[in-house]
């Protein structure tokens, strides 16, 4: 059985996050887009777990639904089903430096989330500020509490080459696994590449070759679902998904679905405020600082990685899993009739095309272009055929601006 999972989200408790990102519309929406699985996000949130307790309950093992789940509104729509998570960011000094680390923790259960919430606040942490706790505690220990409360915990250094806030980040990371997590980088299987980088790039550096590499949404709204996802062929359960990041049995994980990374906010090195988009070489050639303003530059994801990288790009490990890169349905739809995304006309076009065809996910991927030529036009099915071919421009994303892409010049 193959399905898809989204497994990085937040709800309406994190700051700068959606009213919608409620349970219905989370459902609602993974179900339009294709997602058979979706993470909860914000865990440690007392209001979020309690919300969580009165709508979910059990299904498969160690996954949930909701009490009241509504009819498909589209063909082959998934009856989705929920795993506990959340996204926690550590900020604490070691070997000198101030880190800032997130980190995604995925739970089999709602009583874990419950002991580990309850041990954290006993820590004094506050817990109710933000769906999305900041912690001053090590990494490592945050990991240590988790394994001694939970020792089938999936946890996923997130997002791992953010410059601000991750394991590797320019501005707050370390150079090598080890020094964030000690002993316990045993117990870590899968990392989360982010927006800003995909498999191919990480592929580069030989350090990650025994680790999974997993893609999530990061979703801010429910309508972000999905544009990083993974896909599985597994027992549909919370072992399943364990087993299958960690490369057991007949539990598989297949690979990602991915940003273009360039249109990522940190690919690129920048500084937002002087408008100043540069690569690499650029950034080199300048000694990192802003002719503008003088200060240094965000150095961004492709510069980091290649820092970091023993590897030429386009070298490809054994066993390295697949991948493909979209674009947001609505994206392509708007790019084809050359109107804006929240345009009635871009939406309705949308729900006819998931009507028809069955979910977002499956319209990009696998649809004949012939077939959405005949529903949508010419120059729709021409941006989808385009997309598949990898025939994009693209603008890259610098120092928390995103970049633009477009399947036509």
């Amino acid at each position: 059985m193959s399905w898809i999972a989204d497994l990085h989200i937040h709800s309406h408790n994190s700051i700068a996050t959606s009213k919608d990102c409620n349970l219905q519309q989370l459902y609602r929406w993974a179900g339009l887009k294709g997602v058979s699985l979706v993470g909860t996000g914000d865990f440690t949130h007392p209001g979020w777990r309690q919300e969580l307790k009165k709508q979910l309950v059990a299904a498969e093992s160690g996954f949930y639904r909701l009490v009241d789940s509504p009819k498909p509104e589209i063909p082959n729509q998934p009856d989705v089903r929920f795993v506990i998570s959340g996204e926690i960011s550590t900020v604490y000094k070691k070997k000198g430096k101030t880190r800032k680390v997130h980190h995604l923790v995925v739970l089999p259960s709602l009583e874990a989330a419950e002991s580990i919430a309850n041990k954290l606040e006993e820590r004094g942490f506050n817990l109710r500020s933000d769906g999305r706790p900041i912690l001053g505690f090590d990494s490592y220990y945050l990991l240590d509490l988790i394994l001694n409360l939970c020792p089938e915990v999936i946890f996923i250094p997130a997002h791992i080459w953010t410059p601000h806030f991750s394991v590797f980040g320019s501005k707050s990371g370390f150079d090598d696994l080890t020094e964030c997590y000690e002993d316990l980088t045993t117990c870590i299987f899968a990392l989360e590449t982010g927006l800003s980088s995909d498999p191919a790039m990480n592929w580069q550096w030989s350090a990650l070759d025994r680790f999974q590499l997993v893609s999530n949404s990061d979703a801010h709204n429910p309508q972000n679902l999905a544009r990083e996802a993974n896909l599985f062929a597994a027992e549909f359960s919370y072992r399943g998904l364990a087993n299958a990041l960690q490369g057991k049995g007949e539990d598989h994980f297949l690979g990602t679905i991915e940003f273009f990374p360039e249109e990522g906010k940190y690919h690129y090195d920048g500084h937002r405020n002087c408008d100043l988009c540069w690569e690499p070489s650029q950034t080199r050639a300048a000694g990192g600082i802003c002719p503008k303003c003088g200060k240094p530059v965000t150095i961004g994801v492709l510069n980091r990685l290649n820092e970091l990288a023993d590897r030429p790009y386009g070298y490809r490990p054994e066993g390295a899993k697949e991948f493909q890169r979209l674009i947001p349905l609505r994206q392509i739809i708007a790019t084809g009739l050359g109107m804006g995304e929240n345009s009635q006309r871009v939406k309705q076009i949308y729900y006819q095309l998931l009507a028809e065809f069955g979910p977002e996910i499956s319209i990009l991927r696998d649809v004949a272009v012939n077939d959405l030529e005949e529903k949508a036009g010419i120059r729709i099915s021409t941006a989808i055929k385009r997309l598949r071919n990898g025939n994009v421009t693209i603008q890259p994303g610098y120092d928390g601006v995103y970049g633009s892409i477009s399947v036509f010049d």
